[in-house]
């Protein structure tokens, strides 16, 4: 009699597997006997190269090998009109697609070896944004020196004054002053001069503190790891929008996101999933709706995320709208109906905006009249025009193809794949929950890039699932998607990466500044008197606030196309035009101010020439220095012209 040897233990009612009968001991013996007849497995080094673990160790090693080869041959102080895209080697571009092919191969063994997708993922993160952190000798990207210029301050006066009047703006960021301070402690810590010593390598820090937290999201709402690594890498290839540096958005966009994922791990309410907790009515790739918890639980995590939800508020003004705009929508679900949370939320953020952030929170309220109900100005980009020349335009082409290639993906998914949908609702509702913004404000022109920001972890979740099938499905139109997976996955993923590397590096030029030019900068600050009114085209360069709160600021191209046309008229007598009475002024023009006002359309092409070109030879103004890597000049209004 042969005895039938069940394939999984059999557990009892603690749990524990309950152990075989003498027959079942005998029959479990005798299979574990070899069979002489049976081929031998090979064992050794040999065998061990060709398992998949060799495979993407080998991959990894190539790619490493190519992107380290690629770094020295990074032609970035030559920057032309596309960036870095023509100065990075071809050893570059292979770096990325090895890194690709090897990802896409590792999600065969998704479930049973994360760690290498875990991997691949990290490594992707590095090799995209740690070049300019490695290579640059000076700050990567204007705003990022005007965040060091703040650190600086705050270290030196070792304290905000959130009632003190600062010229630009500058006032905002005494009011909410939580990120500095947390970076002023870190440079204590460190033991460094500046942040700028570590302010490069925020971008690749905060991508990876992004990870766990989004694995934390979307292994809430999905058992298949294939999808879950799917939706990081993507995560990581469209999120190109430049908000991850040394910022209080970087920072306070990776709180909001784990305030997300405690909430929808954590804040179920009872009763409230219904036939989700049937695993026949969910997507394959499904998980189960966790456990649902207790009101006194909910009221102990919501005291767990208090200083969390406080930190945000204290670092950024918009974060917290977003946030509680994304508590709103998961309170239209039965599941995360968390009205307590939601009005904590609330009133944190009005209570903070009430009191350190009052006078900017008015001035605030007083542009909604203006500004309230105007989609389509509120959702154009902050540019003055449309940008000119073959990089930028390359750049804007890149970024309308990469927000319709995730939301397009995402969009197909949720119709084809509805119950993935239903059970992953909160995350459509936090995609969606950023569009209201923009019948609200432009944020200054950057509204649209904000809310592309907070939707894309919805976004990019459900553009894996359109790539990533449901295992399991045994029909003839699950197999033809299996199948056409097979091929959209790894091809979209490099269309993607094509996409990202424009998207983000394209505008270099008006990214990186040479030593020189941040020198040439300090020394016309320096050289100016307390008070001056400094000019410069755009604020966009290194520096540009350096020594902020001892000087005044006139960034004149930024401003309405048609006033900048009328300014290349007589560019001296406008500049003079706009100069108080006796007020000593200088104006600071550098290379990186050009690449600036072209790539933003703030002036046509051959613009900033005209404007050097003027100002340099009209007698109202006198040059102080003149070199490669600028022009200063001083305003002299006793000179007739």
């Amino acid at each position: 009699m042969q005895h039938q040897v069940p394939s999984t233990p059999v557990t009892g009612s603690d749990g524990v597997p309950s152990q075989p009968s003498a027959q079942g001991r005998e029959a479990v013996e005798s299979e574990a006997k070899p069979d002489p007849a049976a081929p031998r497995r090979r064992t050794g080094p040999a065998a061990a190269l060709r398992t998949p673990s060799a495979l993407n160790a080998a991959l990894l090693l190539v790619a490493a090998v190519l992107w380290l080869w690629a770094l020295p041959g990074i032609d970035f102080r030559s920057i032309e009109e596309f960036g870095l895209l023509d100065r990075f080697p071809l050893t570059f571009y292979a770096a990325l697609v090895v890194l690709t092919c090897g990802f896409v191969l590792t999600l065969r063994r998704a479930g049973t070896a994360p760690l290498w997708p875990a991997t691949y993922c990290a490594a992707m993160l590095v090799a995209l944004k740690a070049p300019p952190a490695i290579l640059y000798d000076t700050v990567r990207y204007a705003w990022a020196s005007k965040h060091d210029a703040i650190i600086s301050r705050l270290l030196t006066e070792g304290t905000v004054h959130p009632g003190r009047e600062l010229s630009g703006g500058m006032s905002a960021y005494d009011q909410w002053p939580g990120f500095f301070s947390l970076d002023a402690a870190l440079v204590r810590a460190f033991g460094v001069d500046a942040a700028a010593s570590f302010i490069n390598w925020a971008p690749v820090a905060l991508g990876l503190l992004t990870v766990p937290v989004l694995i934390l999201v979307y292994r809430t709402f999905s058992d298949d790891w294939r999808l879950v690594w799917t939706g990081v890498w993507i995560f990581q290839l469209a999120n190109w929008v430049g908000q991850d540096y040394l910022s209080p958005q970087g920072f306070s966009y990776l709180l909001y996101l784990t305030v997300f994922a405690v909430v929808v791990r954590h804040f179920v309410l009872p009763g409230s999933a219904g036939a989700l907790r049937d695993r026949s009515a969910l997507d394959p790739a499904a998980a189960s709706v966790p456990p649902p918890t207790t009101t006194r639980q909910r009221a102990v995590a919501v005291l767990f995320l208090v200083p969390v939800i406080a930190t945000i508020n204290a670092s950024h003004q918009l974060t917290p709208v977003m946030l509680c705009a994304s508590l709103f929508a998961l309170c239209l679900t039965r599941r995360y109906r968390n009205l307590g949370l939601l009005a904590t939320t609330g009133l944190i953020m009005l209570a903070w905006n009430l009191t350190m952030g009052r006078e900017l929170f008015l001035d605030t309220l007083g542009t909604l009249r203006e500004k309230a109900g105007d989609l389509l100005g509120n959702s154009r980009p902050g540019f003055a025009g449309d940008p000119t020349g073959p990089g930028p335009e390359l750049v804007g082409s890149a970024n309308v193809l990469m927000v319709l290639a995730v939301g397009g993906l995402a969009a197909a998914a949720v119709l084809l794949r509805r119950k993935l949908a239903r059970s992953a609702l909160p995350l459509v509702l936090a995609a969606a929950a950023p569009l209201p913004m923009f019948a609200v404000n432009d944020y200054g022109g950057e509204m649209i890039f904000r809310v592309y920001l907070f939707g894309l972890p919805g976004a990019a979740f459900f553009a894996a699932a359109a790539l990533v099938p449901a295992t399991g499905a045994a029909s003839r139109a699950a197999r033809i998607a299996r199948r056409t997976a097979a091929v959209a996955l790894p091809v979209t993923l490099v269309a993607l990466l094509a996409g990202f590397l424009p998207s983000y590096y394209g505008k270099e030029g008006m990214h990186y500044a040479p030593p020189g030019e941040t020198a040439l900068t300090r020394r016309a600050f320096d050289q100016a008197p307390e008070g001056a009114l400094v000019l410069a085209a755009t604020g966009a360069f290194a520096d540009s606030y350096y020594r902020y709160d001892h000087y005044e600021r006139w960034f004149f191209t930024e401003q309405e196309v048609d006033e900048n046309l009328r300014m290349l008229k007589d560019p001296a007598g406008y500049l003079a035009g706009g100069i108080p009475a006796g007020r000593p002024a200088y104006v600071i023009l550098t290379p990186t101010q050009g690449e600036a006002v072209i790539g933003e359309g703030y002036l046509p092409e051959g613009g900033f020439d005209t404007l050097r070109d003027a100002l340099k030879s009209s007698p109202l103004f006198a040059v102080v220095e003149e070199g490669p890597y600028g022009l200063v000049l001083r305003y002299r209004p006793t000179t007739g012209g």
